[in-house]
């Protein structure tokens, strides 16, 4: 099934990506990150231009509405890891799975099997793990940053959800993976661009032009944006296995910790990536 190849390879970039962030921001701020690594992905896409014209009004509301769900969803997410833990934000991340999962069963009437609620399972036993593995030292948490990151995780799963729809053949909506990333870049890009306007939002351009990090994010998010659409233009595709796939990028991102960053407790949390694995493999069969 090629549409979990793709997806494997989104998880799997999308673990990466996580590593490129970090290094990224050790040379410029979360929205100067945000911002032009979008704009450089959205500058990426201009060639294809002359093959994604063409869309109704409502393919592009509703490109536009996915976009702004996205918006939210980034600034709500790094708003309440730069509060709170991030063992405990970690934990919160879970729910994405969950409400994905949720999302696929109610909207899209997927049916889960045996096999796949006991994948979800083990895979979110593996994530609890994860988190729990590092002691640190207690911190006040707000309730108010939680709820920003449990609803960051709903925004995420919104997301993924609409990418299913807005891709599928048989509705009069569709429009294919590159349309809806051009168009989605497109507004993205200008919600970031009137956020800096509005907020006043000092951004240092030449430092982040020179920060090759965020150019080097900027085409991986755009590699695993496209498999990610083209997956789900697949009919035979899934919301609730892909969220189970999709949880490979820890593996990457346990391991690029290790080798890049020198983080400690590697044993511990291989075992973790070891349980997550086990967890995707029963799920997909």
């Amino acid at each position: 099934m090629s549409w979990m190849i793709y997806t494997l390879f989104y998880g799997v970039v999308k673990g990466g990506r996580e590593i490129v962030k970090k290094k990224a921001l050790e040379k410029s701020t979360v929205f100067e990150v945000l911002f032009f690594y979008t704009l450089f992905g959205f500058i990426f896409l201009l060639p294809t231009l002359p093959f994604v014209l063409g869309m109704t009004p409502l393919q592009y509301l509703l490109t536009a509405v996915k976009a702004f769900v996205i918006f939210i969803a980034w600034i709500c997410g790094f708003k309440a890891i730069e509060k709170i833990p991030v063992s405990v934000f970690g934990i919160l991340d879970l729910s994405r799975v969950i409400f994905a999962t949720l999302l696929g069963v109610i909207v899209l009437h997927e049916t889960l099997k045996g096999t796949q609620i006991a994948g979800l399972v083990v895979v979110a036993g593996g994530l609890l793990l994860l988190k729990f593995g590092t002691k640190k030292q207690p911190e006040e948490t707000s309730a108010l940053y939680v709820f920003m990151a449990l609803f960051s995780c709903l925004l995420n799963a919104v997301s993924g959800l609409m990418d299913k729809i807005l891709t599928n053949m048989d509705l009069p909506i569709y429009m294919t993976p590159s349309q809806l990333q051009f168009w989605y870049m497109f507004f993205l890009t200008c919600f970031y661009a009137a956020y800096f306007l509005l907020s006043r939002t000092k951004a240092d351009v030449k430092g982040a032009v020179k920060n090759y990090w965020i150019w080097i994010l900027s085409v991986l998010f755009i590699l695993a944006d496209r498999a990610l659409f083209i997956a789900n233009q697949d009919p035979d595709s899934k919301v609730t296995v892909m969220t189970l796939i999709k949880q490979s990028g820890c593996i990457v991102t346990i391991l690029g910790g290790r080798l890049v960053f020198k983080e400690k407790n590697i044993v511990h949390k291989l075992i973790c990536a070891a349980v997550i694995v086990a967890g995707i493999v029963i799920g997909v069969l």
